[in-house]
């Protein structure tokens, strides 16, 4: 069963749901985990999981789930992942900890694309589902919120380093998100009537003392402008030492930050810039294509007018041809389990290595010496071969690896000089992209 990852579309906000709630470890697990099955079955709706996975994938249904749970079991926990086979995309993990761990019901659940929740029956529904959880796992804290808007907020840190994050947990209101339960001691801490006055469109007392609060009718309006002042006055309520304004400001940036940019990248290397964006947090995402439209690529220079060419000065041009040859294959030696297409000597191929490299971070991540004596003659001669396959480019051999040319119509290239600039930092991988040289050859083969 093939199911559909979030990553397949990863240009598309998703609504997240943290949940860590407690649980009776001593109770059979069947039993314990009813009213959780239930709520989810009850409410979900078209999002609702139709695989489960283990050890192996399995189609949903109780007896799966408890077959999984147990491939999945351990000295102190247990854990499944559920999805679906068709869209909205959803990535599900619930992972019970079981004593010596203290006994808890985690659950992750994100849900592509945010849009799908617009319509308020089916975000009433979700909030009725959660509302159900809260009321038989006590939790501390659970949120439900875009994915991007988080990012922006700093969670699920808040400004705080990692170690003091893990210890103080969310010990007091950092932000709010568009649907929350706070946990008795956090609603002690901000006051029970101060909370359940909260200026927002859902306020409920659990029966267990926890407060559900829900910002807006929909998940997915979460930046509209409405939308956001109701959440500025909800937070300041709840954190009367906070500032209205300042607040307020604060989440238009954000929605600001999220407006969608459309992409203008220079053409050459215009699908590598794709890849890039796809690798940005979906809150960083429009900035990263503001900045990439700006951005332009270096002209390459590394080349002469074919008049000027440097001549072939070894004896056996033919052999030194093959040792290109040799080096490029070392190139599709080292890559061909991350970037298959390195086997085909493309130009697609040259974007999938300058995307790897790029994403790997390789010329900061490896040590210098190996990348200048072994990294930079393989993929010049690899930049060289696709020159020749491709634009029926050929060879000029010379004594120094550095100067060995590749002639394209009326110009000749140096691609060890390319594979060098390119090799020097993350930046230089598209500043001098090998995608980039290759499509300056194709327009001036002619």
């Amino acid at each position: 069963m093939k199911v559909v990852k979030l990553h397949d579309s990863n240009e598309e906000d998703r609504l997240r749901l943290s949940f860590e709630g407690a649980f009776n470890p001593g109770a059979a697990l069947e039993r314990e985990l009813e009213p959780f099955l239930q709520a989810l079955e009850t409410y979900a709706g078209e999002w609702m999981p139709d695989v489960i996975e283990g050890k192996r994938r399995r189609k949903y249904s109780r007896a799966a789930i408890w077959k999984a749970l147990e491939e999945r079991r351990d000295e102190s926990s247990m854990s499944i992942g559920l999805y679906r086979t068709a869209l909205p995309a959803l990535d599900f993990a619930i992972d019970l900890g079981f004593p010596p761990l203290p006994p808890e019901l985690s659950i992750w659940i994100a849900v592509q694309p945010l849009t799908f929740f617009t319509e308020v029956e089916r975000c009433h529904k979700f909030v009725d589902m959660v509302r159900t959880w809260a009321s038989h796992y006590p939790v501390t804290y659970a949120k439900a919120n875009s994915l991007a808007d988080d990012q922006l907020a700093g969670s699920p840190y808040f400004g705080r380093d990692e170690q003091t994050a893990r210890r103080d947990g969310f010990d007091k209101i950092y932000e709010l998100s568009w649907l929350n339960v706070f946990g008795p001691k956090l609603v002690e801490t901000v006051g029970r009537e101060r909370m359940l006055s909260t200026p927002a469109h859902r306020v409920e007392e659990l029966p267990n003392g926890s407060i559900l609060l829900v910002t807006w009718p929909t998940a997915a309006d979460f930046a509209r402008d409405e939308a956001r002042v109701t959440q500025a006055r909800a937070h300041v309520h709840l954190r009367p030492d906070l500032d209205f304004d300042t607040v307020l400001r604060s989440l238009r940036q954000r929605s600001a930050a999220l407006t969608p940019v459309a992409p203008r990248f220079h053409p050459d290397v215009a699908p590598l810039l794709s890849r890039v964006v796809d690798r940005a947090a979906l809150g960083e995402r429009q900035r990263r294509i503001s900045e990439l439209n700006a951005w332009q690529p270096p002209e390459p220079e590394e080349w002469l007018p074919s008049d000027s060419a440097l001549p072939p000065d070894v004896e056996n041009p033919e052999r030194v041809r093959d040792y290109y040859g040799y080096l490029a294959e070392r190139l599709v030696a080292l890559l061909h389990s991350k970037v298959p297409s390195v086997f085909t000597e493309s130009p697609e191929s040259l974007t999938d290595i300058d995307a790897h490299l790029w994403s790997e971070n390789f010329p900061e991540v490896f040590e210098r010496q190996h990348i200048d004596e072994h990294a930079v003659p393989a993929v010049g001669a690899y930049l060289g071969e696709v020159l020749v396959r491709n634009l029926g480019g050929q060879w000029l051999p010379r004594k120094k690896l550095g100067e060995a040319q590749v002639l394209v119509g009326q110009r000749v290239w140096f691609p060890m000089v390319r594979a060098h600039r390119y090799l020097r930092s993350r930046q230089s991988l598209l500043d001098f992209s090998l995608s980039q040289l290759y499509r300056t050859a194709e327009r001036h083969r002619g």
